[in-house]
C-alpha cells in the first residue's frame, strides 16, 4: 500500500498506521489550540440521548458556518490552524460528534444519519433556522446526511475530502480499513482526545465504533445526492483519499455544484494536525476560498 493511503486512511478513519507524532505537528496543535482560546464561547446541549459539545466563533450575526471535523477527531485536530481565518469575517460553530472529544456517547452505533440529526437538533437548540456546513472526511458525509434529511437547515454545503461509493476511494483504502487496529490509530489522535476526555476507555470504544462505521460503509443512492437542495462546493487535495474522478462526477450529481482542488493530501489544505507537519499557508489560503464561495449570491 502506497504511503498516500496509509496516512491519509490514518485520518480518515482515526485507525490507520501512520508516523509518531512529532514535536512539529505538537507544536502546530498547540498553536492553533492558543490561537482559538480567546475568542471562543463553548457549552453543551442535550440532543438525541447525548451531550453535544459546541464553540461558537466570530461574529454574532450572520449565517453561521458550521464545521464538521474528520473521523476519530477533535474539533482542533481537523479545522485547529483554519478556524481562526474562516471566523475572521463570519459566525463559526464548531461541534464534536457522539463520542468524539466532548461529546458523551450512546449506546447505539455511530451512523452518519444519527449524527446528522444531532446536529440538526443542535441547530434548533440555538435557535439558528438556517446555516452553511462544511463537512470534512467523515465529517462531510454527516453534513450530506443532514443536507438531505433537513433541508431547509442548510443553506449552502462544503463536502471536503470524502465520498458517496466505495470505489470513489483510491485504491487499496478499503482492503487496509478490514484490518484497523486501536494500536496503530495515529498517537497524535489519541493525544487530541485524551487532552479534553482523559477517559481511554472512552477513546478505546470512539476509535471501535468509527472503525466499524466505515468498515460497513454502503454507497449512497445516486438519487438521494440528486435530491440535495443546497449549493455545493466539492473541495478535494490532488493527492487525497478520494479519486478526483470521483469528485467530478460528484458535481455532476449535485444539482448545483462546484468544484475546487487543491494541492496536497488528506487534510493539508486545513492545516489538519495529523497530516500536516509543516508550516503551511494553506488554512489561510482555503479559508479565503471558501468564504468566497459562501458569499457569491448573498
Amino acid at each position: 500500500m502506497s504511503k498516500r493511503v496509509l496516512l491519509a486512511a490514518s485520518v480518515s478513519t482515526a485507525i490507520a498506521c501512520a508516523p509518531d507524532s512529532s514535536p512539529a505537528t505538537s507544536a502546530a496543535m498547540t498553536d492553533s489550540v492558543a490561537a482559538r482560546a480567546a475568542a471562543v464561547d463553548s457549552g453543551h446541549a442535550p440532543v438525541n440521548g447525548i451531550s453535544m459539545y459546541y464553540e461558537i466563533h466570530g461574529r454574532a450575526d450572520g449565517v453561521p458556518l458550521v464545521l464538521l471535523h474528520g473521523g476519530g477527531s477533535t474539533i482542533d485536530v481537523t479545522f485547529g490552524r483554519v478556524l481562526p481565518f474562516l471566523a475572521r469575517a463570519r459566525r463559526v460553530i464548531a461541534v464534536e460528534e457522539q463520542g468524539h472529544g466532548r461529546t458523551t456517547d450512546r449506546d447505539a452505533p455511530a451512523r452518519f444519519d444519527t449524527s446528522a440529526d444531532d446536529v440538526a437538533a443542535l441547530l434548533r437548540h440555538l435557535g439558528i433556522a438556517q446555516a452553511d456546513l462544511f463537512g470534512f472526511s467523515n465529517g462531510a458525509s454527516v453534513a450530506l446526511e443532514l443536507a438531505i434529511r433537513h433541508p431547509a437547515l442548510v443553506r449552502k454545503l462544503v463536502f471536503a475530502s470524502s465520498f458517496t461509493k466505495r470505489d470513489g476511494a483510491v485504491p487499496g483504502f478499503w482492503a487496509f480499513m478490514e484490518d484497523a487496529d486501536f494500536s496503530s490509530m495515529p498517537q497524535p489522535l489519541k493525544d487530541a482526545f485524551l487532552r479534553v476526555n482523559p477517559d481511554t476507555a472512552l477513546l478505546r470504544r470512539m476509535h471501535d465504533k468509527d472503525a466499524r462505521r466505515m468498515q460497513t460503509f454502503e454507497d449512497v443512492p445516486d438519487d438521494r445526492v440528486r435530491s440535495v437542495r443546497a449549493p455545493t462546493l466539492v473541495v478535494l487535495g490532488d493527492r487525497d483519499i478520494v479519486r478526483v474522478e470521483h469528485a467530478v462526477a460528484l458535481t455532476r450529481l449535485f444539482p448545483e455544484a462546484r468544484l475546487l482542488v487543491l494541492p496536497g493530501g488528506h487534510g493539508d489544505y486545513l492545516g489538519e494536525a495529523v497530516m500536516t507537519r509543516r508550516e503551511t499557508r494553506l488554512p489561510e489560503l482555503t479559508a479565503a476560498l471558501i468564504d468566497t464561495y459562501l458569499n457569491e449570491g448573498s
